[in-house]
C-alpha cells in the first residue's frame, strides 16, 4: 500500500482524533444532536485543519527551527490557528454573507477546537514532510467528519429507542461514545 494512502487511512480510522486520541470532545458531544449541524461543523473544521497545517508546517521549519526556538511551537501554532480562523471568518463575512451565515458559528467554535492544534503538532512529531503532513491533515479531518456524522446518526436513533430512564441523556451518550471508540480500535490491524 502506498505511503500516502497509509498515512491517510491511519489518520482517519486508526488514529482518529476524536475516538482514539479523545480530542475535540466538546463539538463531538455538543454538535452531534443534529446531523446537518454535525456535518457543517465537520466541514468547517476540515477547512481549518488543512489550512492550519499548510501554514504552520513552513512556520515551524522555516522560522522556529531556523532560529532554534522550537519551544515556542505550541504558542505560535495557537496564535496562527486563531488568526487563521479570524481571517477566514472576516473574508467570508465580506465576500459571501450566505456562506458566512451558514458557517460563521462553526468557525468561532473551531478557534478553541483542540483537534486543529493536535493535527498540526502531530505532523511535526511524526516527522512528516510537507505533502505527508497535508495528507495526514486530510485524513484527520475526514476522521473528524466521520466520527461527528456517525455519532449524530446514533443519537438520532437513540431518540426513538427505548433507553432506561437512568441512562437517558449524557449517560447513554458517553456509553455509546465508548463503544464507538472501541469499534474504531478494531481498525488497528488494518494497516501494517
Amino acid at each position: 500500500m502506498p505511503t500516502l494512502l497509509k498515512i491517510f487511512l491511519s489518520a482517519m480510522l486508526i488514529d482518529n482524533v476524536v475516538l482514539v486520541q479523545y480530542l475535540a470532545l466538546c463539538p463531538f458531544v455538543g454538535m452531534t444532536g443534529d446531523t446537518k449541524k454535525a456535518f457543517g461543523m465537520g466541514v468547517a473544521t476540515t477547512f481549518v485543519i488543512i489550512l492550519a497545517t499548510v501554514v504552520t508546517y513552513p512556520i515551524y521549519y522555516g522560522i522556529l527551527v531556523k532560529f532554534n526556538v522550537e519551544f515556542l511551537q505550541t504558542l505560535i501554532f495557537i496564535l496562527v490557528i486563531a488568526s487563521l480562523v479570524q481571517l477566514v471568518e472576516f473574508y467570508l463575512k465580506k465576500t459571501s454573507p450566505a456562506l458566512y451565515s451558514s458557517m460563521g458559528v462553526y468557525l468561532a467554535l473551531i478557534t478553541t477546537n483542540c483537534a486543529v492544534l493536535a493535527v498540526t503538532l502531530n505532523c511535526i512529531s511524526k516527522n512528516y514532510n510537507y505533502l505527508e503532513s497535508i495528507v495526514y491533515a486530510l485524513g484527520s479531518a475526514g476522521g473528524f467528519i466521520l466520527s461527528m456524522v456517525v455519532m449524530s446518526g446514533i443519537r438520532v436513533r437513540l431518540e426513538t429507542s427505548k433507553v432506561p430512564s437512568f441512562l437517558k441523556g449524557n449517560a447513554i451518550l458517553f456509553i455509546t461514545a465508548g463503544l464507538l471508540s472501541m469499534a474504531f480500535m478494531g481498525f488497528n490491524g488494518l494497516i501494517k
